[in-house]
């Protein structure tokens, strides 16, 4: 990898193998097999990006949105950040992405065209616009 590349990981879960719903967090792939392997001295903080929970319907090709706390609630039993990151960490599977260019901080063209879209105006991507 460049070093002007940060690497980006995420952790996918999939409530139902044959659904396409999937729930995704973005996490430092270090940390995350570090504290996969069952090592408890890491705190959370370090293993995610941060404690959003992000959803698609669509696969790994569909936009990602921030998952409701309903939709949480159905599929983890609580919409609590930190419980549900645990849960997602534990039951997921980590998929490695490009990453992004610290010069521009823009996506390499395999992310722009694949998972790592993220929608965070709400439910519909076109936004009544």
């Amino acid at each position: 990898m460049a070093p002007n590349k940060k690497a980006l990981t995420k952790v996918v879960y999939k409530p139902d193998s044959q659904s396409t719903d999937e729930f995704t967090a973005i996490v430092n792939l270090d940390e995350y097999k570090k504290w996969k392997e069952g090592d408890s001295t890491i705190p959370l903080t370090e293993v995610v990006d941060s404690f959003s929970v992000f959803f698609s319907n669509q696969g790994t090709q569909g936009i990602l949105g921030k998952a409701s706390n309903q939709q949480l609630e159905n599929v983890f039993g609580t919409h609590k950040d930190i419980d549900v990151i645990e849960q997602l960490l534990k039951k997921g599977t980590a998929q490695a992405g490009e990453g992004l260019d610290q010069r521009s901080g823009q996506a390499s063209l395999n992310i722009n065209r694949g998972s790592f879209n993220v929608d965070t105006r709400g439910k519909n991507a076109a936004g009544g616009l």
